[in-house]
Formats: C-alpha cells, structure tokens, sequence
C-alpha cells in the first residue's frame, strides 16, 4: 500500500506538469493584462454610459497611481467599444509625439488611418474632400492613410483648421455607413505637453479640435489615460476641460476584489495549489490592494508553493525583490537632498494620503540639521512631479504618484541605519 508520502510526490508531480503546460497565471509587467480582472465594474459602466451619449458632451479620463491597472482597464473598454460598432483607435503617446502640432496631427491621422482604410467613401469628381452618395459620377474608394493625408493637405488654414476637416470628413462617411463613432484612445496621456517657449501646443490643438467637432455633433469620443498629473495639465492648457472631461481614478481594490484577483486564477490547478486563507490574508495587507503589487506577490508565492514549501511566504524576500525590481530604478533618480524630503514626507501619519508644503517645512526643523524653507520644498516637489514621483491634487496639496512609496522609504531608512550601525 502507497504511503503518504509517495500520495504526496504524485499529486506535486501532476500539479509540476500542469503547471508546464500552463504557466504561472499570474503576470505583473507594465500593461500585461491579469488572468483575472477583478472590479472595475464601475469604471466600466461609466465608460459605457459615455458610448451611450446622442452628443459628446463628456469625455473620459482614467487616472491613478502607477501600477493600479489603468492600461488594463483601458484594454478591457476597446471589446465593450466594438461589440457596440464603435471604432477604436489609439496607442501609448510618448513625449516625442506632442512636442509639435504637426507631430500630434501626424499621430492622430496615423492611428486614424488603421480604422478608416476600410471604410468606403464616393468622391465627387475633381475632388478629394466632398463625400457624395447621389452622383453617379463619383468615385469609389476608401479612406486610407493616403487619402486623408490629401485632405489634410488641401484643406487650407491651421493645422487644427486641417484636422478638423479631416475628422468631420471621416464623420461624414460614418454617418452614410451608419457607424455610431469612434474611440480616441490614448494611454500615456500625462506625455502631453504645451511648449510655449517653443510656440507649439499639441496638447491645446487636441483639446480644442475635439472641442469643436464635438460640438457639432461629430461623436468621435477622447479616452486618456495618465498619472494624476493628467487632469491639472488639461486644465492648464484649456480651462473649459473641466467641463469636457469625467474623470475616474483607480484606487487599489477593496478587501473582497484582492482575494478574487488572488484565488480565480488558480481555480483550475489542483486543490494542493491553492492559497490557504492566512496566506490570502498576507499578500492582501502587504500588497494594500494595489493589481500589480497582487501579480507580483503571487507569481512569486506561486513558484515557490509548485516546488512543494507550503509551511510559509517568505515575504520579507519578496518584498526585497520587489523594491529591486519596482522601486530602486525611481529612488536612484532622486538626489541626495530630495531624499531627505521624501524621507520626512515618508515619516508624517498621513503620508499614503496627501501632505503639504508646511508640514514637510515643520517637520524638517526636528528630524535633519539644515531645515527646509518654504521655497525650497516647492521646488523640490516640482522637481518629484516631473520625474512622477508626487503630484499636486486639485485642492493644493501633495500626494505619492507611486504606491506604497513611503513603506519602501522606510524600508530604506531602515536598512541605512542598519548600515551605519556596522
């Protein structure tokens, strides 16, 4: 009669060789879509609410710290888009492409172009701008990237004047096929930027062509997605995006939705794999309900378990590769003296919330020898903001961009006076 043991190695064998065939279900990585969405269920009825508009009066922002799953989500609304004929069109802006209008323009008729090459159009003869569905001397063709290059090009007047006429064009053509609209879909937004200095301002010729086609009743539909930063910038380069927008922003998931990104994903491995309730309970209060810190944490918890050690989660190791892998590649763009900030920052009660200028400045006078002045901290926290390490809400204060930021600051801390003790 089989022992135990020998029960034992047989059931790890099968577990190994389904997981060869399947993989670790868990993927953190910037973007990489979970094997489970969990919540969300909010953000999505919203978005599908805005499909429902008979005019564009409102436009979407998703927005949130770093690794809260906005790509994701992002990536979960296109299907939602299609199965009700929207177009989709989009992709990651990088600051390459908004430092001209022209660059921006270029972006937008680029991505454009992959949706409508398949949409037919009949030009009127002599003409490349005027749809017609009447006369029967028009020309049959299709809008693609070439085509809409020549309307922009012949159409006279700004680069918004030509892009607007290009997206009022691809509207018109819409209409005649009996299409609902499209989906501007950017991720990456908070990349968009104003260049004053430099007499160019893609970020206002974006807001102000939708604007305007919008208001005529185009239903073409702008989705961004950035950090936090996103809105105020929009704001700042046009005053009435307050009005254009409705902005939702991601916040870590609650208690019930980590335990469901924790446990569907290991349903189909063997009984032997699954997580006990102790060690839910772990990974849920040290990843603080954050989607990627959950990947990360289980994915690791997961090959350890499949090699057969289930009596403990070696937390302290993860979370030691963790700061390797997310945090120490932004902490070493920090200079020395912004260090001392964020390590203040880091100390204050609230710090996972939001902070402001005088509390750094008060607490500075008891915790380091050279105190911050007033000025100093403001230029400072605009130099974090640029390298998306805090931003500015819109009440006027300062909060972390990255999740549980502070909890590695005081990791660090730790380990330095651990140092300096040697």
């Amino acid at each position: 009669m089989p022992s135990n043991e020998s029960n034992d190695a047989q059931m790890w064998i099968g577990a190994a060789k389904q997981f060869l065939l399947s993989g670790n279900p868990f993927r953190p990585g910037a973007g990489h879509m979970p094997p489970h969405l969990a919540g969300r269920k909010e953000e999505e009825g919203t978005f599908k609410h805005l499909l429902e508009q008979d005019q564009i009066l409102k436009n979407m922002i998703l927005t949130g710290l770093r690794g809260v799953g906005k790509t994701v989500l992002l990536d979960t609304l296109r299907p939602a888009a299609i199965r009700e004929r929207w177009g989709w069109v989009g992709t990651d802006l990088s600051e390459s492409a908004s430092i001209t209008e022209e660059r921006m323009a270029t972006r937008i008729l680029t991505d454009l172009a992959v949706y409508t090459s398949g949409l037919p159009v009949s030009l009127a003869p002599r003409s490349v701008t005027g749809f017609t569905s009447a006369d029967p001397q028009a020309v049959q063709g299709f809008l693609n990237h070439q085509l809409l290059l020549q309307i922009f090009n012949t159409t006279p007047g700004l680069i918004a004047d030509k892009l607007k006429q290009v997206l009022e064009q691809v509207w018109a053509a819409m209409t005649l096929q009996n299409r609902p609209g499209i989906v501007f879909a950017y991720d990456e937004a908070q990349n968009l930027a104003d260049h004053s200095e430099k007499e160019q301002f893609p970020l206002s010729l974006l807001l102000d062509v939708f604007q305007s086609i919008q208001r005529k009743g185009v239903r073409f539909l702008l989705v961004l997605t950035g950090l936090p930063t996103l809105f105020s910038q929009l704001v700042e380069a046009r005053t009435y995006s307050e009005r254009m927008f409705h902005t939702v922003f991601l916040s870590n998931l609650t208690k019930s939705e980590s335990r469901e990104a924790i446990v569907v994903p290991i349903q189909k491995f063997p009984q032997s794999l699954s997580f006990t309730e102790e060690s839910i309970e772990t990974i849920i209060e040290s990843t603080g309900g954050y989607p990627y810190f959950i990947q990360f944490v289980c994915r690791e918890v997961f090959d350890i378990w499949l090699q057969g050690d289930k009596r403990i989660i070696p937390l302290d190791e993860i979370i030691a590769k963790l700061d390797v892998d997310f945090f120490s590649g932004r902490w070493a763009k920090v200079t020395d003296r912004q260090r001392d900030l964020l390590r203040i920052v880091a100390l204050l009660d609230h710090c996972d919330k939001e902070f402001t200028v005088q509390e750094i400045v008060t607490a500075s006078k008891n915790q380091i020898t050279k105190s911050f002045t007033s000025s100093h901290v403001n230029q400072m926290l605009g130099a974090l903001q640029n390298v998306g390490l805090v931003y500015k809400n819109r009440h006027g204060r300062y909060s972390f961009a990255v999740p549980l930021l502070a909890q590695f600051i005081r990791r660090q801390m730790e380990i330095d006076r651990q140092m300096t003790a040697i």
